[in-house]
């Protein structure tokens, strides 16, 4: 807070002598605070550069008050979110739209076997896509699913539970916990199974508790309720079940760990093996469950909580069989929603817009079985998207960006003062076996989906067949080499990611494309909008949480103690800023839930900024004819790429569990730490988006 201070003159009246007054001190002189800088105006007369959208921004606003009006106030004013959406952005969201249009485009094709001969998987992609768009064919789904849920009325007893829950896992329904295959956070040479606290309908386990979510479990337990009665259930029944499904997940989250535990990585590692697993949490029957889900001889295992597995098996052994059977059954149905008939998905979409998205419109069901096909076919799906999308220049300039990136955060970690040697020489292998393990657009051997048997009998069975394939997939990992060209993420996704075990940065085909990747824009925004996002997960191997992963993937300390001491107090200076800032009405952004992402952007901004600078010292006066300059030019491609509208109620709910700090936020809170940002706009000392001195962070 700035501080003020008051000066005030003192007039009186004074008794008149004859003697002549003591000549009066000379006035003390009061500095004048110094003028305001002009606020910058950019040269009307020079050309636009390729790549900024002039329409977007607002001249009116000072960059150097509120730079993300600025950038964005334009778009903002004349925006308005679609119905269907629970928010839209200049960036994400509009490649998506894009991207989904062209993914429909080919399953369309697909549905009506249309695809060029030869297209791998064609049939898998055509049936799954022409049952999920038959929405008259989705009642035929409603007894598939009354007939699975019937098979949950033979749990009587602790054995047969877990065995249904086993038979559930292996058809993908996350009742009470999950299962897959993970790298051991210690050896990640190696594939272990992994069991996941999971299994709650509310998006946190905090809304079980808080007393501001109140009216979000209200709306919630009506849901459950009125999805119970579609079944055909007595009114009565319906609200015994409701509340046997609240008193389960309430329970389940009070042992769950919250969403800043877990981005502790050795508070998920607990390496128990089968052995442990069935003496720490033995009333629960590990064989039968083991055995059910297709995975009897698993005994590598690591759980991400020894005290919800104990819980877990306290709940088998206290509750009956019929409440458990409610929750079961609710965990298949509200999964299944997307392959029932059309008015359990209108109960869907109204709780969710009451509650937690805002939307006024349900989003047309061929968007929704887009995003389903790319979720359960998204490499057949990808090798299709990527023929027709996806340019090899984009991925050789991306590539040369990378690179480039990698040169800027070695000369930035060879100068920092506060690295001792040993420290600085582990960063820098790490770093160069990072961008040597990167991928980009699609992956060098395609996902095989020959196994995965589907029909044109109904989306249920399509949605299942994947559900199956994909958990077999998993299991068949354990024990086996890691798969070095596996991606996490498919092609057409619009979004990028650091692997910390594979200790690798991944950028799709999806996100490589304006505004964030622009062929025809000037390499300075391009610097700014990709050169970011690339930045920024490479600085994710530094974060907070990735900094503890050595250079092979393994959670290990490879700082030295007086670097260590130093990189916390560096983030808690991040942490310390956002805590500050407002997400939305009175909730606060959480600065220790957002630490890795704000030190990512604040890294990645530095980072693609310098590496921008040095690209364009090899180009000499290569874009410098424009309004803007160099650096202008990439701080508002940057800004521009994260022009977004949110909804009242999904900022509420990204508040309470968004590893990412709101958008405009994501833009004013690094820039107010970057002195190429304060020069770029020639901020003056008083600028309102300036941090000074200690409030000034910087990590990297």
């Amino acid at each position: 807070m700035r501080s003020f201070v008051l000066l005030v003159v003192l007039a009186g009246c004074a008794t008149q002598k004859a003697e002549a007054p003591p000549p009066a001190a000379p006035a003390k002189e009061v500095a004048a605070p110094p003028p305001a800088p002009p606020k910058f105006v950019a040269d009307p007369s020079k050309p636009m550069p390729p790549g900024l959208d002039e329409a977007a921004m607002d001249p009116s606003a000072d960059p150097c008050d509120d730079f993300y009006q600025y950038a964005c106030g334009g778009w903002m004013a004349k925006t308005e979110i679609p119905a269907d959406r629970p928010l839209y952005s200049r960036g994400f969201v509009s490649i998506l739209e894009r991207n989904e249009q062209l993914s429909k485009a080919i399953l369309d094709e697909a549905a009506a076997n249309a695809l060029p001969g030869g297209t791998p998987f064609a049939k898998q992609l055509g049936d799954y896509y022409a049952t999920c768009t038959d929405e008259a064919g989705l009642e035929k789904s409603l007894p598939e699913v009354q007939k699975f849920i019937g098979q949950l009325a033979k749990v009587k007893d602790a054995k047969s539970l877990a065995t249904a829950v086993g038979t559930l896992h292996a058809s993908g329904f996350r009742a009470f916990f999950d299962l897959g295959a993970i790298q051991d956070l210690k050896n990640s040479s190696e594939v272990v199974g992994s069991l996941d606290q999971s299994g709650l309908g509310l998006p946190d386990r905090d809304y079980y508790f808080d007393e501001d979510k109140k009216n979000v479990r209200e709306l919630y337990r009506s849901h459950v309720e009125a999805m119970f009665g579609l079944l055909g259930l007595d009114p009565k029944l319906c609200q015994r079940r409701a509340d046997e499904v609240m008193a389960i997940e309430t329970r389940l989250a009070k042992v769950s760990q919250t969403r800043v535990e877990r981005r502790d990585p050795n508070k998920l590692y607990n390496r128990v093996d089968r052995k442990g697993l069935v003496e720490q949490a033995k009333d629960f029957p590990w064989d039968a469950y083991f055995a059910a889900v297709g995975a009897k001889e698993l005994t590598a295992i690591n759980v991400n909580s020894v005290p919800y597995f104990v819980e877990l098996a306290a709940i088998v052994k206290d509750t009956k069989p019929e409440l458990l059977t409610s929750y079961l059954t609710w965990v298949v149905l509200r999964s299944s929603t997307p392959a029932l008939p059309r008015r359990f998905q209108d109960e869907a979409f109204t709780f969710a817009s009451k509650a937690l998205t805002g939307a006024k419109a349900d989003r047309p069901r061929w968007k929704k079985c887009v995003a389903w096909a790319d979720a359960d076919l998204g490499e057949a799906l990808g090798r299709e998207f990527v023929r027709r999308a996806f340019g090899e220049d984009g991925k050789a300039r991306t590539s040369a960006m990378v690179e480039s990136l990698q040169r800027s955060f070695e000369g930035n970690l060879k100068a920092l003062s506060w690295f001792d040697e040993p420290t600085r020489a582990a960063a820098l292998t790490k770093v160069t076996r990072m961008v040597g393990n990167n991928k980009i657009g699609y992956p060098a051997a395609w996902r095989d989906y020959a196994a995965l048997t589907t029909s044109r009998a109904s989306f249920f069975s399509n949605s299942l067949a994947a559900n199956r394939f994909e958990v077999r997939r998993q299991l068949a990992k354990v024990g086996k080499p890691v798969d070095r060209n596996e991606w996490l993420m498919s092609p057409p996704t619009v979004n990028a990611y650091y692997d910390p075990q594979k200790n690798e940065i991944v950028f799709p085909a999806g996100i490589l494309q304006p505004p964030f990747f622009n062929r025809d824009a000037t390499d300075a925004v391009n610097f700014g909008s990709m050169g970011m996002v690339v930045g920024h997960e490479l600085t994710h191997g530094f974060d907070d949480e990735g900094r503890q992963f050595d250079v092979d993937g393994n959670v290990k300390d490879w700082w030295s103690p007086a670097v260590g001491k130093a990189f916390v107090e560096k983030a808690a200076c991040v942490k310390t800023q956002f805590d500050a800032y407002t997400a939305i009405g009175e909730l606060k952004v959480k600065g220790d839930l957002t630490l890795g992402e704000n030190i990512a952007d604040l890294g990645g901004l530095k980072l693609a900024h310098a590496a921008m600078a040095d690209w364009y010292a090899k180009k000499g006066d290569a874009d410098a004819q424009y309004r803007f300059s160099r650096s202008q030019q990439f701080f508002l491609g940057f800004a521009q790429s994260w022009c977004t509208k949110v909804r009242d109620e999904t900022a509420k709910v990204r508040a309470a569990t968004d590893p990412h700090a709101p958008p405009h936020l994501r833009v004013r809170g690094p820039l107010g730490n970057l002195d190429a940002f304060e020069a770029a706009f020639q901020c003056g000392p008083r600028a309102p988006m300036i941090r000074r001195g200690a409030q000034r962070c910087v990590v990297w």
